[in-house]
């Protein structure tokens, strides 16, 4: 797998959709003393963001970030696609990629496709090919950076045919570069969506609730720790 920085390593023993107004994440200072900690970012949309958690504790990332003693960056953004909106985000949010370039993380987690099933009729094309460019930019960019890819989400028991299209896209893109992949994510909501009689959506009807996001740390906590090096 992908070259894994000692700090990373040591640690991991030791640790062992939306269309709303995408407004800038502001990712957490360092705390001091925290030098030693793996820094992870985060290139994501909604669902990474945490749009529906009651806080930002409480969203996924930060709940497996927590656990293993990670320096979180959050740089997920509301409706960002691989191609949504990418080009309607503003001065600095147009480029995220070059922002996780920049903070020279020693973990990047990718959880990008879900917007794009919004784009696919118009730019099927061009979020192929931005898919490939976006992780061989990561992967060249960062060579000392583990790079985790994760199936892109799915919010409703609909499936578009365009759902499983752009899934396969991007696993195919992850392992050209060699990337670690998280299987089966379009389906952690599968029984619980809106609606349902025990669902896991926050009162917008399209993200999460907190229970949705604890249960999305739950599963990325177990496919982590099935990874080979596991984290």
């Amino acid at each position: 797998m992908r070259r894994v920085r000692t700090v990373l390593l040591a640690s991991a023993l030791v640790a062992v959709l939306s269309a709303c107004t995408p407004t800038p994440a502001t990712p957490p200072p360092v705390e001091a003393g925290g030098e030693d900690r793996p820094v992870v970012a985060f290139y994501g949309d909604s669902y990474t963001r945490g749009t529906g958690a009651s806080s930002p504790d409480l969203r996924w990332s930060t709940i497996i970030c927590t656990d293993r003693g990670w320096t979180e960056i959050n740089r997920s953004e509301n409706g960002l696609g691989f191609v949504n909106r990418r080009d309607r985000m503003g001065a600095g949010l147009d480029d995220i990629p070059a922002q996780i370039i920049a903070d020279d993380p020693d973990i990047v987690f990718v959880t990008m496709g879900l917007n794009d099933n919004f784009s696919y009729d118009a730019a099927a094309d061009r979020i192929r090919a931005t898919i490939d460019r976006d992780l061989t930019r990561l992967d060249t960019e960062l060579p000392d950076a583990r790079i985790i890819v994760v199936e892109p989400f799915w919010y409703t028991a609909e499936r578009p045919a365009s759902v499983d299209v752009i899934i396969g896209w991007v696993r195919d893109a992850a392992a050209r570069i060699d990337a670690d992949w998280i299987p089966g994510a379009s389906r952690w909501l599968d029984g619980h969506y809106a609606g349902s009689p025990e669902d896991w959506i926050a009162a917008d009807g399209l993200h999460p609730n907190d229970a949705g996001y604890a249960e999305f740390a739950t599963r990325m906590d177990a496919a982590l720790r099935a990874l080979d090096p596991p984290l």
